[in-house]
């Protein structure tokens, strides 16, 4: 039996298996309700009320404390004998490089194609609600994170629900939050397996795939996809042995590498067609409130943009604060403002760099797509880099291999911390977990599972229930850190002796 025909079998069966499952947790977690003509996902409304509330809770901290996060970022808040593992600066791409991926590329090119040159508009506003929402919730991993005697860190909302949540409702806040952690550690490490580790290797080997020859070229075959599975499982090994250190060293590399290869390639298109960028940006903006051939008028385009920058920014879902809670900083508030950073660069510059660049390019595939057809969001944004650099896919694929392979480290990380918290972090448990994620980075170039994909991404947004309801009980907590931060702030720009900070802005040690 050939190792094609293995695959295949060993997908049809779990599709048989867990199709039925997946289909109903689908529907229920991805419910619409009809709207003016067209369908609102409610887990897409529940982000959206939930960046609204914290942009008016914290008077549009995004707007008002950008330069001040830039500044954090650079390091020049920074106090020495901080607890934790990174700077900011890692810290953030560490977090960056779980949220820019695959749907920045294919993604928003399916956004533009059912809901117009107008979802962008409505995309970059859900992207600067999410980073209110990205604000709060890293705030409170750093604020209940756990240092542990070796040094490392843990940190996310299996940290922050039940500490936080004791902190202000005593007993009964305790049996809540843990049983909302345990939920949310099984959610995350459900998703990192599926989600973050075997589809991100499943899309990037079809990427390679396709500029190497197809199924007829040197890595079309079964051996080739072994080959392929095997080196991606080996680089994520030795990367993960060595913990958010050596992640966050790679993805301060990867991540702006990757950033800037995309972007650049985004403005050479731009820049080509300079004197279409009026006319493009007017698009946008007219689509945005008088759509044409869109479901659902206005309304519609709003829906699937919204829907993108949700999906792509994870603003609210819990999973960027396991990342920022090993920053090395004694206020909590400090990395908050550094992650109100991350929907932005994820939202409003990379995935409006697609948007804009198939815009403007208007490649025949998008307009195929926006008539119905049904084509893949990849070719379309590869088929508009394609009118102006015809050697475009080899690039794409570059980038593709470098969004995936960041997103696997960091998915990887959170589904540690996730494992640890629900098994223990004895070296043995550490070791299991780390042997189970790499060999499904090798499976992930073999199968597709999508069936267990599609349950992965119910799972990671009915995280976004449990973690959001937890954010709005303890957003006092998180008022009272960003005083406290800038109150340092104040003082250390008035060059007055900080200290080593209040002590109880420590984060918390723990003897586990």
């Amino acid at each position: 039996m050939s190792l094609d025909s293995v695959t295949q079998s060993v997908d049809e069966a779990v599709s048989g298996f867990f199709e039925p499952i997946a289909k109903w947790l689908g529907e229920v977690v991805f419910y619409t309700v009809p709207v003016g003509g067209t369908d609102l996902p409610l887990i897409v409304a529940w982000l959206v009320v939930a960046g609204l509330v914290f942009t008016g809770w914290f008077g549009f901290v995004q707007l008002r404390k950008f330069k001040l996060a830039v500044d954090v970022v650079r390091g020049r808040y920074d106090e020495k004998g901080s607890t934790g593992e990174v700077n900011h600066f890692q810290a953030l791409t560490a977090a960056v490089s779980g949220t820019v991926g695959l749907g920045n590329i294919a993604g928003v090119a399916v956004a533009v194609s059912i809901g117009g040159p107008g979802a962008t508009f409505w995309m970059i506003l859900c992207g600067l609600l999410g980073m209110a929402t990205k604000f709060v919730e890293v705030t409170l991993g750093v604020k209940y994170r756990e240092v542990h005697p070796d040094g490392t860190v843990s940190g996310g909302p299996m940290h922050y629900l039940p500490k936080g949540l004791t902190e202000r409702f005593g007993k009964n806040g305790k049996t809540l939050g843990k049983v909302l952690a345990v939920l949310a550690s099984f959610l995350i490490l459900f998703f990192g397996l599926f989600g973050g580790n075997l589809f991100q290797v499943n899309q990037s080997y079809a990427q390679l795939v396709s500029v190497t020859g197809g199924e007829d070229g040197a890595l079309g075959s079964s051996a080739g996809a072994l080959f392929f599975g095997i080196l991606i499982a080996a680089l994520v090994g030795i990367v993960l042995l060595g913990g958010i250190r050596s992640i966050a060293n790679v993805t301060s590399r990867l991540v702006p590498a990757m950033a800037g290869i995309y972007i650049v390639a985004c403005l050479i298109v731009i820049l080509v067609n300079i004197t279409a960028v009026p006319d493009a940006l007017a698009s946008i903006v007219e689509g945005a409130f008088n759509p044409e051939g869109v479901a659902g008028g206005v309304l519609g385009a709003l829906i699937i943009g919204f829907k993108r920058a949700a999906f792509s920014n994870e603003a609210g879902l819990g999973s960027a604060p396991i990342a920022h809670s090993a920053v090395k900083t004694k206020h909590p508030a400090s990395e908050g403002l550094v992650a109100l950073l991350e929907p932005f660069i994820d939202t409003v510059v990379v995935c409006t760099m697609t948007a804009l660049t198939i815009v403007i390019a208007n490649p025949a595939s998008w307009g195929e797509a926006r008539a119905g057809e049904d084509i893949g969001g990849v070719t379309i944004t590869s088929d508009a880099f394609e009118t102006v650099l015809p050697w475009f896919p080899y690039i794409l694929t570059v980038a593709v291999l470098l969004f995936a392979v960041s997103t696997v480290l960091t998915w990887g990380y959170y589904g540690l911390k996730s494992w640890t918290y629900l098994f223990g972090r004895s070296r043995a448990s550490e070791v299991t977990y780390k042997v189970v994620y790499t060999v499904f980075a090798v499976a992930g170039s073999l199968l597709t599972l999508q069936t267990l994909i599609d349950m992965a991404d119910a799972f990671l947004f009915t995280l976004a229930v449990i973690n959001i309801i937890g954010l709005y009980l303890l957003a006092p907590v998180v008022k009272r850190e960003l005083a406290s931060f800038l109150e340092f702030v104040r003082a250390r720009n008035a060059g007055e002796d900080t200290g080593n900070g209040d002590d109880d802005q420590n984060p918390v040690k723990t003897t586990v």
